[in-house]
């Protein structure tokens, strides 16, 4: 018998959701379409969306590529779309998972409708919701069945199958087959592998997003591959016994800043303890940061890449406290030589506490001591990052942070047209064909070299 989620898969619609659901799947979709613009202009995107075009042709109509808008087959536009998201690490999350959704589940559901497929902004809306819930429960149930931790591509595959079982119209027999495949071709990759030695390979959600919607296509032409053990397992059973009744969409947390979470609480930190104090960077001697063993893990103190910045721990820690905040230039390629705030990352030290260690993942703790030349300390409070569900970031600062990654990009006439049309999607009040095409369209400005992207060698 099939699983109840592949009843959920094709039988949730609009009106089944609650109004906050609703909202919060219009602020992923907006907050995911910033971080894409910004992710567009990375090395990473540029090397994968020429990848894509080269090696994934279009097929009979094919779907763009974000920001971009050459055409390639759906299975190569969720790639480099997820690809391309995750090369900008400002995307949304969620703590159990230890991982990322939307990443995955946004250019999948692109992909399909640019491919022809019809949706209206409500069906989009739901599509999104429809993605976070499947990809939240499958990868809390991996964490609790896996030895390994695994990335983020092996839980959000299984939402991109799911999408595609729906918005291709597979039978539920053929569902349950496309998730049992990419729960098999789902890139079980190693995150601390990228954590201890970070490179373009980041998070596995280009090839989540890949391996999704490829099993969809597979299961249609009679591939067969099920069950999804992470759903169908009775082992798992408690972690989809709320399916339709409590929304994870609600429980993902925004970053505020583009760096790796476990950084974030350090962050906000040595950020809390500045203003508290009213110091510059230069009158404190040496910073020390005390957090949970994960977030120690990120060791780069002098990053090359922007990978190596989004994976580090000192080094945005060290941004922070010189310009007060972190964004895309401060980790782009003038930013990884500011000699200031290599001389803070290089100095820093860096301790676990066990009591942390002890609250993680479902709490990321961390606190920091300002060491002057006199000798003196000043010790922060223990301090989490902002955007959780407990502590959310609010509507002004997500769209604040929305406008300041697409602006530089799109410019303010582009920008705008996405932001309104993301927020009549509820009600219709712009077609879906026009929203596509606003985030589709190749940039106007002058083309950039990849030897100015961020990160380039």
């Amino acid at each position: 018998m099939p699983a109840p989620a592949v009843s959920f898969i094709h039988d949730l619609r609009f009106e089944d959701l609650p109004a906050p659901v609703v909202a919060q799947a219009q602020r992923c979709l907006l907050d995911l379409i910033g971080v894409a613009a910004a992710g567009s202009r990375t090395r990473l995107s540029c090397i994968i969306n020429n990848h894509v075009v080269r090696h994934y042709g279009p097929g009979d109509r094919g779907a763009r590529l974000m920001f971009d808008g050459r055409r390639v087959s759906p299975i190569g536009a969720a790639l480099a779309g997820a690809s391309t998201i995750d090369s900008f690490d400002a995307h949304d999350g969620h703590v159990l998972t230890k991982g990322h959704m939307g990443v995955a589940v946004l250019p999948a559901i692109l992909a399909l409708i640019d491919d022809g497929i019809e949706a209206d902004g409500r069906e989009i809306l739901t599509n999104i919701v429809l993605g976070y819930e499947i990809a939240t429960r499958a990868g809390i149930a991996l964490h609790a069945t896996a030895c390994d931790y695994h990335t983020s591509g092996a839980w959000n595959a299984l939402a991109c199958a799911a999408l595609g079982a729906r918005l291709t119209g597979l039978d539920a027999t053929q569902t349950r087959e496309a998730l049992g495949i990419a729960e098999y071709h789902g890139p079980r990759s190693q995150m601390m592998r990228c954590i201890d030695h970070p490179t373009m390979v980041k998070d596995g959600s280009g090839w989540g997003a890949l391996a999704g919607l490829s099993a969809a296509y597979l299961a249609a032409d009679g591939f067969t591959g099920a069950p999804a053990l992470t759903i169908e397992s009775a082992k798992v059973a408690i972690h989809w016994a709320d399916l339709g009744t409590r929304w994870q969409i609600m429980e993902q947390y925004f970053k505020p800043y583009p760096v790796c979470r476990w950084a974030q609480p350090a962050v906000e930190a040595v950020l809390g303890l500045q203003r508290k104090l009213g110091l510059t960077a230069r009158t404190i001697d040496k910073v020390e940061v005390v957090t949970f063993h994960q977030g120690a893990r990120l060791a780069a103190r002098a990053p090359k890449t922007t990978e190596e910045a989004q994976y580090s721990l000192p080094f945005p820690v060290a941004v922070a406290l010189v310009h007060g905040t972190v964004g895309a230039e401060e980790i782009g390629e003038v930013g990884l030589k500011d000699p200031e705030v290599l001389k803070l990352s290089e100095t820093m030290i860096v301790k676990e506490s066990e009591a942390y260690n002890a609250r993680f993942p479902a709490e990321r703790w961390a606190h920091v001591v300002f060491h002057f030349a006199d000798g003196t300390k000043i010790e922060s409070e223990p301090t989490i990052a902002r955007g959780n569900p407990e502590n959310p970031l609010d509507e002004r600062e997500l769209t604040a942070k929305y406008r300041a990654l697409t602006i530089p990009v799109v410019g303010p006439w582009r920008s705008a047209l996405i932001e309104a049309g993301v927020d009549g999607l509820a009600a219709n009040q712009k077609t879906t064909a026009d929203l596509l095409t606003d985030i589709f369209s190749p940039l106007t400005n002058d083309a950039v070299s990849m030897e100015s992207l961020p990160g380039a060698a």
